[in-house]
């Protein structure tokens, strides 16, 4: 039996699902026959030359992510503010892209909702208090400062740089988290045919006053990621709500460029504080690329960090003109890229459960394992915050449990 609807809603839904014609057609097991194609079919659909039944319409609330009411309204609803776009530079972005982190935006969003009514339905939790204590006009080493203070993580203190810029994403990520900041790293709509390249996104913040979220980009370089969560912070710290890209060296041209760079510039000197990092480096001209190189080299080596990170430093400080910071940070993307590719090609690398509760992090993971052991919590709304389905949930949770016994060598249980 064919339902009635707006033929404009389907079309609203696969848009904003980051989808094509045919991709969609194909998720949606639509099948060619002699009269028209599995395309034309939904096509067909979207012109309301056809009607879909009632299992087409569940399938295009599954394939769409979309709740099955939606496509019953009598026309498209407003699409979701995805906050300020702090983006300087286009890059690669197209329609599907930006549509498809549409759509992670709006499942991180709402995860981060419900987290928030359980923080707050909680008489223990105590509000974070930095959010939105910040100003641009303090300064960038001021509010790196700040940061730093709230976190209790001492950024000139290089003894804690030690191990691979990894290793130091993952230090700050437990301060942050520690502090109430729940981080994320996430970078596609739960497979890799819906990625979406770091060209589009580096990172996003929600700077809410109860439960603040960081999201950085999982297809990104593992290097870069410190940088990105303090940008991030800076973000929250001044209580700006928003998505963030690549860095632009172009004077900022209006608000939301002058707050994108002003939080470069506090990740800058958190990460490669100006009174420490130059010591022990080389002198080099501006235009030298090859001693520039080498002295990039020796200060992300020693502070842990990305090279492009250090390399913008230098182009802040007016040290290393802009044509050769383009030329390396080409240069590094490509090394990277390569790097990536041979990643690919070896091990088949760890287990979903510990890529989830890597990309989920401890604070979000343990929210939900709490709400879980202490029955507040259904098997669907932990399906949602974890974004797994609903039977996969008590693996997952039970795994959590096996590695916290381990590490703590203590018995727990879900039941």
């Amino acid at each position: 039996m064919s339902i009635a609807i707006n033929p404009e809603i389907l079309i609203w839904a696969r848009q904003s699902a980051g989808l094509n014609v045919e991709d969609a057609a194909s998720k949606l097991n639509l099948t060619n026959s002699k009269k028209s194609s599995a395309a034309e079919k939904l096509l067909a659909m979207e012109a309301g030359e056809r009607y879909p039944t009632r299992n087409q319409l569940n399938a295009f609330s599954n394939v769409y992510k979309r709740p099955l009411l939606t496509f019953y309204l009598p026309k498209p609803p407003k699409m979701g503010q995805r906050g300020q776009d702090f983006r300087q530079t286009p890059d690669a972005r197209d329609q599907r892209e930006n549509a498809m982190l549409d759509a992670l935006l709006r499942n991180v969003k709402g995860r981060q909702e419900m987290v928030r009514d359980i923080l707050v339905d909680d008489d223990e939790f105590n509000a974070p208090d930095f959010v939105g204590a910040a100003t641009i006009d303090e300064g960038a080493n001021a509010v790196a400062e700040k940061i730093a203070r709230r976190i209790d993580f001492d950024y000139t203190d290089i003894s804690l740089r030690a191990g691979s810029p990894s290793d130091l994403f993952s230090r700050l990520r437990r301060a942050a988290e520690s502090a109430g900041v729940f981080v994320l790293v996430l970078g596609d709509l739960g497979s890799h045919h819906t990625a979406i390249p770091a060209t589009v996104f580096r990172g996003f913040a929600i700077s809410d006053s109860i439960a603040p979220f960081v999201v950085i980009n999982a297809k990104d370089a593992r290097p870069a990621r410190a940088f990105t969560l303090i940008h991030e912070l800076a973000h929250i710290w001044l209580g700006q709500t928003g998505v963030s890209g690549n860095i632009s060296t172009a004077v900022p041209t209006n608000l939301n460029a002058r707050i994108e760079r002003f939080c470069n510039d506090v990740a800058g000197e958190f990460l490669l504080p100006e009174r420490h990092f130059r010591q022990v480096a080389n002198q080099f001209e501006p235009g030298d690329i090859e001693g520039a190189r080498a002295c990039i080299d020796l200060i992300a080596t020693r502070w842990s960090v990305s090279e492009p990170m250090v390399a913008y430093r230098f182009q802040r400080r007016g040290e290393l003109s802009t044509e050769v910071y383009e030329n390396l940070r080409t240069e590094y993307q490509r090394r990277w890229l390569a790097n990536l590719a041979k990643e690919r090609d070896g091990s088949s690398g760890p287990s979903g459960h510990v890529i989830k509760q890597y990309n989920l992090g401890n604070a979000l993971v343990d929210v939900v394992y709490r709400g879980f052991k202490e029955k507040s919590l259904t098997h669907t709304k932990a399906a949602t915050l974890l974004g797994s389905k609903t039977v996969s949930v008590p693996k997952f949770l039970s795994f959590v449990e096996d590695m916290r016994r381990k590490s703590t060598g203590k018995a727990a249980s879900l039941s």
